[in-house]
């Protein structure tokens, strides 16, 4: 079909079609992905510092005693719907050359804000500690809702395992640990290692399986009382990431609960550090005792202040990461450097 326009051109109304396709793939491709910035060190501490005075925000504070290594590609994601997108991790580590245990760190925010860069502080003080420390990026729920970020997180697990060598990583050491929902999404990511379910697409020899979990103050029931009898609206953020309230959908609130995954033969240690508030343990009570009588190494531990975010702020970082360090060490996971 042909159309003339005022200048007695014809042209092939296919190619307008060809050319609206076009054009609306290449916009497509470069529609910005949109952020959530509301969560944020600087306004959580002008929150807080009036009832807790000796609260100072960690800063990123890289000397020459560490190698970082910022914002490497550790997955291409090719069909997002914002276009091509690439996920990026950093490296902490001791200047040396000694092979280590690494400790893959994911940023709270309720799946929704944050970035890795607020626990830079808490992975360069692991790091000095004798740790590879790994903050990662994932898909927030603004741009992809649950369980993108779960299978983020493994593709970055898969990573670290097949370049450990390159990066003095020890492949049979690797922790993951996070913070308020990263906390939530390291004890998920950690105990359904090699569950299909949660499984990335990715061709590699390397497991998803991890030999021990941090978490600090993340939720790990939906469905305890704590947690469940909140007030919800559609866009809190738990029901928001999970594509509904839990009247709509239970299934899924259940399945992202990590306390369902648990189990007697597939042990993983964990550490819990929580804050003075209850609902941030929403479950655990429960999830400590299975594994109390499983056997499964485990501590629990209170930096009892009514901060949520305590990881961001001195003094109670530091008490973080000697937790932290005692449990790897108590469960043998850091080998003694002579």
């Amino acid at each position: 079909m042909k159309w003339k326009n005022n200048r007695g051109h014809y042209w092939r109304l296919s190619s307008i079609f060809i050319l609206l396709f076009y054009g609306g793939t290449v916009w497509a491709q470069h529609k910005a992905i949109p952020r959530d910035t509301t969560y944020n060190t600087m306004r959580v501490w002008r929150q807080i510092k009036k009832n807790y005075p000796q609260a100072r925000p960690a800063v990123d504070s890289a000397g020459a005693e560490l190698r970082v290594i910022r914002n490497v590609v550790y997955a291409h994601l090719p069909h997002t719907d914002f276009g091509p997108r690439d996920l990026h991790l950093d490296i902490i580590r001791p200047d040396d050359k000694l092979k280590r245990a690494a400790v893959l760190w994911i940023h709270g925010g309720g799946w929704r804000s944050g970035h890795k860069e607020m626990d830079m502080p808490i992975a360069q003080l692991l790091a000095r500690k004798g740790y590879v420390c790994i903050p990662v990026e994932h898909q927030l729920s603004l741009e992809a809702k649950y369980p993108q970020a779960v299978l983020n997180i493994k593709s970055a697990i898969i990573w670290v395992k097949e370049h450990a060598e390159r990066y003095g990583i020890d492949s049979r050491r690797i922790v993951v640990a996070g913070s308020s929902a990263g906390g939530q999404l390291a004890s998920l990511v950690g105990l359904t290692g090699g569950v299909d379910r949660f499984e990335p697409r990715v061709e590699s020899k390397a497991s998803t399986h991890v030999q021990a979990i941090v978490d600090l103050d993340g939720v790990v029931d939906f469905l305890a009382p704590l947690s469940l009898n909140l007030e919800r609206k559609a866009d809190s953020p738990d029901a928001f990431w999970l594509g509904g309230t839990f009247a709509e959908k239970p299934l899924v609130w259940k399945e992202a609960s990590p306390i369902f995954w648990a189990r007697e033969d597939r042990p993983v240690p964990m550490l819990f550090i929580n804050s003075g508030f209850p609902r941030f343990h929403a479950g655990q009570d429960e999830l400590v005792g299975m594994l109390k009588r499983w056997g499964t190494p485990h501590e629990v531990h209170c930096i009892d202040v009514n901060v949520h975010p305590f990881w961001l702020f001195h003094p109670w970082v530091d008490r973080c990461v000697d937790m932290i360090d005692q449990f790897l060490k108590h469960i043998q996971l850091k080998e003694k450097v002579h």
